[in-house]
């Protein structure tokens, strides 16, 4: 597993220092992926009744050419890695549960 601290800090530490507002809300976007769409079905619905907001499934092409399915789960929090790593650490744990791969989360600069 991948030292999903560490690369939550790091990105947090990146957006803040090209200068991204510190006083706004951000909507984190943490990706899962499987081969398996059943399972990514079953992670979707376990995260739904978690209370999380769900994007619907989606198919996706690797650049080797070969397809995974995938799904996104946006949450609005603000830019502190503290705050994010509570949902990583359920998420992480969710996917794992349910042999699915978290792909890790993903922001956009705020002015």
């Amino acid at each position: 597993m991948e030292n999903w601290r560490e690369i939550s800090e790091d990105i947090v530490d990146s957006l803040l220092e090209d200068g991204s507002a510190t006083d706004k809300l951000y909507e984190v976007e943490h990706h899962f992926v499987c081969e398996d769409f059943k399972k990514l079905e079953n992670a979707a619905l376990a995260a739904f009744k978690l209370g999380y907001d769900v994007e619907d499934p989606a198919e996706l092409e690797l650049e080797d050419g070969s397809k995974i399915w995938g799904f996104d789960i946006v949450v609005e929090v603000e830019l502190d890695a503290d705050v994010i790593m509570e949902d990583v650490d359920k998420l992480v744990a969710l996917a794992q549960e349910h042999n699915v791969e978290y792909d890790g989360w993903g922001t956009y600069f705020q002015e």
